[in-house]
């Protein structure tokens, strides 16, 4: 748990998540991005909730709502593979879940306190598990993958949406 995945612990796509979570202890960095993400979500005002940085793009809204999503999905499959589950897990249409969510509708406040349970359930779950399932192997979406492999993806993945917020949605802003 106190170390990275290695290369043969996931699928090459989710490399760039597992990179943007650094090389320390994983529930630290969870934790810490947790306070500061949930404070910055805090700082956008709800008239900038539906802003898209081109037309084809998902609302700010829709991409926090992703971010809470996938966090929840990769957290799942974080408890499934611990528990031992030897069946494949399925992947995902993310823009199909975009699209079925209205995330549009919810105010700021109201995905910053879904942002803010989702990942406080996720370090639960994490803090939880015994050292030994943190190794265990599963298949997520076509993917080997490990407990500890989808702990630095939950992190990596929302710290790439963070960033893809702060360049491209709000460029004055910081988390």
């Amino acid at each position: 748990m106190n170390r990275p995945p290695q290369p043969d612990e996931y699928g090459a796509y989710f490399g760039k998540y597992i990179a943007l979570a650094g090389d320390g202890p994983i529930l630290p960095f969870l934790e810490d991005q947790r306070r500061s993400v949930h404070a910055w979500l805090g700082t956008i005002p709800d008239d900038k909730g539906t802003t898209r940085y081109a037309p084809d793009k998902w609302s700010l809204k829709q991409v926090v709502g992703h971010m809470i999503d996938t966090e929840r999905i990769m957290s799942y499959r974080a408890l499934c593979i611990a528990r031992g589950e030897t069946a494949p897990l399925p992947g995902f249409d993310q823009d199909g879940y975009v699209r079925e969510a209205n995330f549009d509708a919810l105010s700021m406040e109201q995905l910053r306190s879904q942002f803010d349970a989702v990942r406080r359930a996720t370090l639960s779950l994490l803090a939880s598990l015994p050292e030994e399932a943190w190794s265990r192997v599963g298949n997520a979406n076509h993917n080997r993958v490990t407990v500890r492999a989808l702990a630095y993806i939950i992190a990596g993945h929302l710290q790439h949406h963070v960033n893809l917020i702060r360049s491209r949605y709000m460029a004055e802003s910081s988390a």
